[in-house]
């Protein structure tokens, strides 16, 4: 039977005593799932449950979520990726793979520029289109990612200069410039600009999956 005199007996069992050590767990948190779903990812992309298409854009973003994840986790407790997954026990082999080779699968190495390209390019496209879900619109908030996105695809020689994603990127960048910094896209504009980039991405993969 407890003892009513000793109110610590009920007090919470905390990993965490302070604002640094939990913003620290939160962070080796963040990045065990991101390993996790890119383990199981490749999983499901060996079981052909995703098509090459979901797969490529899932892995790109979460190969830049990776990172961003490692780069609050790295210091002198985890110097590698691999002490990290030792410690937790982390059971990811096609995880630590993909890590290494720092691209999807589907996207094959060419010792050259056009492997990075590729996935910035997916990269962008993503992060462009999740802004605009989570209603960020104002111009400065967009026009650097789309002068970005239209400058990989310009140095992206297997893209026909007649890629139409780069004529829309174009269109929507000329639109940009002529607004003030401050200023935000239409609820029109942007569900028009989501199309755009949508078709775009899509027409994108087309050419990947025929070359």
């Amino acid at each position: 039977m407890f003892n009513s005199n000793r109110p610590e007996l009920y007090e919470e069992v905390k990993l965490f005593r302070n604002a640094r050590e939990r913003e620290k767990y939160d962070n080796m948190a963040d990045l065990y799932a991101v390993i996790n779903t890119l383990q199981n990812l490749e999983k499901a992309y060996i079981r052909d449950c995703v098509t090459p298409k979901e797969y490529t854009a899932a892995c790109s973003k979460l190969l830049v979520q990776y990172k961003a994840a490692f780069n609050q986790v790295q210091g002198d407790e985890f110097p590698t990726i691999e002490t990290f997954v030792k410690k937790y026990r982390l059971d990811c082999p096609a995880a630590l793979e993909r890590i290494k080779e720092d691209r999807p699968i589907t996207i094959k190495d060419d010792k050259g520029n056009t492997s990075k390209c590729i996935a910035d390019i997916v990269s962008l496209f993503i992060t462009i289109m999740d802004k605009l879900r989570l209603e960020i619109k104002a111009m400065d908030e967009l026009h650097p990612d789309l002068r970005d996105l239209m400058d990989t695809m310009n140095r992206l020689s297997l893209l026909p200069s007649d890629f139409e994603g780069k004529q829309k990127v174009s269109d929507w960048l000329t639109t940009l410039s002529g607004m003030q910094a401050s200023d935000e896209l239409s609820e029109t504009q942007v569900r028009q600009l989501i199309f755009d980039l949508e078709s775009s991405y899509n027409a994108f993969n087309k050419i990947l999956h025929h070359t």
